[in-house]
């Protein structure tokens, strides 16, 4: 559900990054001395946490996937995961309940979420192993708050499904990416039409309440045929929501390695931005609400109104070797690869860990008052609703305008920007605007981000 950027590397490779996630993990960095959990939530407000748990297996390995994750867990590795992960949560609950906190400010969890990797490659038994961490170290009353998961086709069984059902699940995120099996060959995603069906069939016999699906556009091959038989083959299905992602050729990717070097090719730009516009109309003309670039929601949607969950708030808890956790003064995690001996190395490591090692944050990037601004803009920004000016003042004390002159001048030079005097105070992106938002988010990075990001080597 994030959206995406590019960065030139030290190798001048380009890297497609996760705009949800500002900073990303790249312009992480190690930390030294390592500070204390129990330091870093002192002060921080723990009313309304969010949660999140990283599983990094996948049964397969899609060729355009740059995500933190490593292809089955032979010799019980994903079982030495869960007790990792296990170690981690009560070293977590431990620093979160350290300091006393004042009335109506105890650890509290609003939200939650299990990724990935694919969490649902976990056996049903595993799963219910990874509830059970969830609610009984950290507290989290999984049944009282949404809870999202995302799955592929071939592991939404229903086993699986039914212990996600029993535990409190609001939405299985399926990524289906394309209803035309040759256009799945393309992406390195081997499925069927049929099976994929089935998965959703089976969802929705759980009677998990949000069903999203996921749709990739821009696949080598796609014409604007075959993409609206896509669209129309997932609508057939009424679900809840429905991302359209596009297709990006990373480095060290299945796709990355067959393509040549040389950077963005122009026609390909504007054939996905064709497809994007095409897909984007073709869902509002079927009752779908736009949220954000990638997510359209059915206005019969339990979520109806609502907004999207967003995984950059302050006050996220992540457990697992691939997820961050923010706090307003530190965003950390653990180390950050793409290629398969890295990822594996770090999984190793994790797992390896005696129990004291997780009382202490490992890499990570200090949030200054500026950094939390440009997040929050970011973040605001690129969502349909667009940015509250009121509540940015309450939290900064300044005008967002004020702030970013420069760079909303030229959004809004370009058509990209709605008035906030005609929007009720708000700033927004127009319709064209959502639909560039690949290159909004990089116009209010930092100096220092993008000197880091651009220092990372990717591995």
């Amino acid at each position: 559900m994030c959206t995406l950027y590019q960065v030139v590397s030290s190798h001048g490779v380009n890297i497609h990054l996760t705009m949800c996630w500002y900073p990303h993990k790249t312009a992480y960095r190690p930390l030294s001395p390592r500070p204390r959990l129990a330091d870093l939530w002192a002060a921080e407000p723990k009313h309304a946490l969010s949660f999140y748990a990283h599983i990094p297996f996948c049964e397969v390995r899609c060729g355009f996937c740059n995500l933190f994750t490593r292809i089955g867990a032979p010799d019980g590795l994903s079982t030495a995961y869960l007790d990792a992960l296990d170690r981690q949560a009560a070293r977590t609950a431990e620093a979160l309940n350290a300091a006393p906190a004042a009335p109506g400010d105890e650890p509290h969890f609003a939200q939650a979420a299990f990724g990935g990797g694919t969490p649902t490659f976990l056996t049903a038994d595993e799963l219910v192993r990874l509830c059970d961490i969830t609610e009984r170290r950290l507290g989290v009353d999984l049944r009282a708050i949404p809870l999202s998961v995302e799955a592929s086709p071939a592991t939404a069984t229903a086993d699986r499904l039914a212990v996600l059902a029993s535990r409190g699940a609001t939405r299985l995120s399926l990524g289906v990416q394309s209803f035309v099996d040759a256009e799945a060959r393309a992406a390195v995603r081997p499925q069927h039409r049929a099976d994929v069906e089935a998965a959703i069939g089976r969802v929705r016999d759980a009677r998990i309440p949000v069903l999203n699906l996921d749709l990739i556009y821009g696949i080598d091959g796609q014409t604007e045929a075959s993409w609206r038989r896509s669209l129309d083959a997932a609508l057939a299905f009424e679900p809840e929501e429905l991302y359209l992602y596009p297709l990006y050729v990373r480095p060290l990717t299945g796709l990355g390695r067959r393509a040549t070097a040389g950077g963005s090719d122009p026609v390909w730009d504007a054939q996905r931005l064709a497809l994007y516009r095409q897909g984007r109309d073709h869902l509002l003309a079927h009752g779908y609400e736009q949220v954000s670039m990638r997510m359209f929601r059915r206005a019969a949607s339990p979520q109806a109104g609502g907004t999207e969950y967003c995984c950059q708030t302050d006050g996220m808890v992540g457990l697992g070797c691939g997820a961050r956790s923010y706090t307003s003064r530190l965003h950390y995690s653990f180390d950050y690869a793409v290629s398969t001996a890295e990822v594996r190395g770090i999984i190793d490591d994790y797992v390896a860990r005696p129990a004291a090692d997780f009382a202490y944050a490992e890499v990570g990037f200090a949030m200054t008052q500026d950094e939390a601004r440009r997040r929050h803009l970011v973040q605001s920004l690129l969502q349909a609703e667009g940015l509250e000016v009121a509540d940015y003042r309450r939290r900064f004390g300044s005008d967002p305008s004020d702030d970013f002159t420069a760079e909303l001048i030229r959004l809004d030079e370009r058509g990209w920007l709605v008035a906030a005097t005609a929007q009720g105070g708000r700033i927004r992106l127009s319709p064209e605007g959502l639909a560039h938002s690949d290159a909004i988010g990089p116009a209010f990075f930092s100096t220092q981000v993008r000197a880091a990001m651009a220092a990372y080597e990717t591995r």
